[in-house]
């Protein structure tokens, strides 16, 4: 759906200064947005997860481990669909607080893509560059919003997110590195227009959520904190926005309605849009991992 149709609807959960936020900056925070109900569950979810991960030695389809993690000692980068892993992911990305949330800046009508658990361990968990997040899924149009959830809030030092106002305007960059690669971020030289006022970094206490476009560049800093910082990533999109790619993050749950009714017509934005590589073919891997062979190349040269 496009924005100005989105936008001959009322909004439900933000308020007009939030809603007018998110468009013309391409974000918006919400400090504590989500309940004490609901995030309770997913911290205990969470745990489990993370105990399940003891058993893991290596990374795979469902975790990405962080270097150091043991059975003792549990490090993760991120869990993959978690929703497909504890029934609380699922039942709270269909909720009423995540889904008016996601209607808002979408429409009426309400689709699942896909989500991840982002938990950034303590003591020096990596961060993540500049990049846009569209070109790695690209859709019919640009309605695609990812619902971020800080499970225990975020402070400065954890690294939240940090997005660069209004970027969503302007262009989108290549992913792709010098060699071909799909490097999940911005090439540093395409950036050096950037300045420490354009960038905002949102903090907050547990339930926060930061509702974040597909075309605005984001990225985030290295956990320096003692914490490990649970930030659940959710994407939806308008019914009428459709994926012409395959999903690098796989579910059986891709594409189900959790607002609304399914769309009968297209809808489409004519704004060109690189296409990644064929996920179904050659599987996303780690995103860390591609950043950190784009940086390795980019020194070897």
């Amino acid at each position: 759906m496009l924005t100005e149709t989105i936008l001959a609807h009322p909004a439900e959960r933000l308020t007009e200064d939030q809603r007018r936020h998110y468009f013309a900056q391409g974000y918006v925070a919400l400090a504590g947005a989500i309940p004490p109900a609901w995030t309770g569950r997913l911290r205990a979810a969470t745990r489990e997860l993370v105990e399940q991960s003891r058993q893991c030695a290596s990374s795979d389809e469902m975790f990405e481990l962080e270097a150091g993690h043991s059975a003792s000692t549990p490090r993760l980068h991120r869990v993959y669909s978690p929703q497909d892993h504890h029934p609380a992911f699922w039942e709270f990305i269909c909720s009423e607080e995540m889904t008016a949330l996601a209607a808002d800046v979408v429409g009426p009508d309400v689709k699942f893509h896909h989500a991840k658990l982002n938990l950034k361990s303590a003591r020096g968990s990596r961060g993540f560059a500049w990049h846009q997040d569209i070109q790695a899924w690209p859709h019919t149009d640009y309605s695609p919003v990812t619902i971020g959830v800080y499970i225990d809030g975020c402070d400065a030092d954890q690294g939240p997110l940090a997005m660069v106002r209004g970027s969503h305007h302007g262009k989108l960059y290549s992913m792709y590195d010098e060699d071909g690669g799909f490097a999940v971020r911005i090439a540093p030289d395409e950036m050096t227009w950037l300045e420490d006022g354009m960038v905002d970094a949102p903090t907050g206490p547990a339930g926060t959520a930061v509702l974040l476009g597909c075309r605005t560049i984001h990225g985030s800093l290295r956990n320096q904190s003692d914490r490990d910082r649970p930030l659940l990533l959710v994407v939806y999109s308008s019914a009428d926005s459709f994926a012409y790619t395959a999903s690098p993050i796989a579910s059986p749950r891709l594409g189900e309605i959790v607002r609304g009714r399914p769309a009968r017509f297209a809808s489409f934005d004519t704004r060109r849009c690189e296409l990644p590589p064929d996920w179904a073919r050659e599987g996303y891997g780690s995103p860390w991992r591609r950043q950190r062979a784009a940086e390795h190349a980019s020194v070897s040269k």
